[in-house]
């Protein structure tokens, strides 16, 4: 089945061809986005209209204190590979990690994106130490303090990518000695509300598609962390291809015993997944699997102080 999704956003259609990506390819990718929100497969082209009508939208990404995961996988997400896909459908004015331009010309790229008289959606990953007027984080010679408040209130739309700028991750665990928080908790008295993608690291069909539902202009439903509800609106034990096991009382007993091979529940070897909200069973990393598939507990990643409040992650 052919579908006519008029792929012409500034030549997109040609510049995903000159890299490898058909037209298939790229349904196939809004499939899987669609079934990462929750919605029917069949919704594919609508999704591939949102992110191929108009102007590309200009994305600013902001690293604070983090380890770079969330954007790792994000590039590294293959079949095909979603970073030719989004930096071909949005014009992604500055990332620190992947940007050619370094010093002053970094700078001079990231004012003149959050100058865009078109406006800007800004993507953050990292908590913000915020101890010290911010001094155990700084970029180009300012604070990730006072970057953030200059650039977040500025924004269209803020995300935040991953559970550390979400609720400040391991960086705010005890004895958090940069008092690190999430861009929220941080922000919220300026008027920041970001949307929050949790997870260490996030699935990067979250992120696509929590853009996508922002570009067609629909009300994204947020938990009381700040999280889509149609990416965590369940737990992932509801979700999880273990649950008959769990409700036979069929749990394996070490990781390396038989009924560990057989798939019976991680429960009793640490497993979070009945208070965790994520859509890990479902939006698969890599279309291939997930922590639990592979035979570990899930840790409650996607959950606010999991480093605290979860762990030890090997007990139940």
């Amino acid at each position: 089945m052919r579908y006519s999704i008029g792929l012409g956003k500034d030549g997109v259609e040609e510049r995903l061809e000159r890299n490898g990506i058909s037209r298939r390819d790229f349904l196939k990718f809004c499939s899987a986005v669609a079934v990462a929100m929750g919605l029917a497969p069949t919704m594919a082209p609508s999704i591939a209209k949102a992110l191929t009508q108009g102007k590309r939208p200009s994305v600013v990404y902001l690293h604070n204190a983090e380890c770079t995961g969330c954007s790792e996988a994000l590039l590294r997400t293959y079949q095909p590979y979603i970073d030719q896909i989004i930096f071909d459908t949005i014009s992604l004015d500055y990332h620190e990690t992947i940007m050619a331009a370094s010093g002053e010309a970094a700078e001079e790229v990231l004012n003149t994106a959050i100058n865009n008289p078109d406006g800007f959606i800004c993507l953050v990953e990292g908590a913000i130490p915020t101890a010290n007027n911010g001094l155990y984080g700084t970029i180009g010679g300012h604070t990730m303090l006072a970057n953030c408040a200059r650039i977040l209130p500025k924004a269209k739309a803020v995300i935040s990518v991953g559970t550390c700028a979400a609720y400040g991750g391991i960086q705010a665990a005890a004895p958090n000695p940069t008092e690190a928080k999430g861009i929220n908790d941080c922000y919220g008295d300026i008027g920041v509300k970001a949307i929050n993608i949790a997870g260490c690291p996030p699935n990067p069909l979250n992120m696509v598609g929590a853009l996508v539902a922002y570009l067609q202009g629909m009300n994204i439903e947020l938990d009381s962390d700040g999280r889509p509800v149609m990416f965590y609106g369940e737990t992932v034990h509801d979700q999880c291809e273990r649950l008959p096991h769990f409700e036979a009382g069929e749990f394996a007993p070490s990781f390396d015993s038989e009924e560990a091979k057989k798939g019976w529940c991680l429960y009793e070897l640490g497993c979070k997944g009945p208070s965790t909200y994520n859509n890990c069973p479902r939006a698969l990393f890599n279309e291939v699997g997930w922590p639990v598939r592979g035979g570990h507990p899930c840790i409650g990643c996607s959950e606010p102080h999991f480093w605290d409040n979860l762990s030890p992650f090997y007990e139940a």
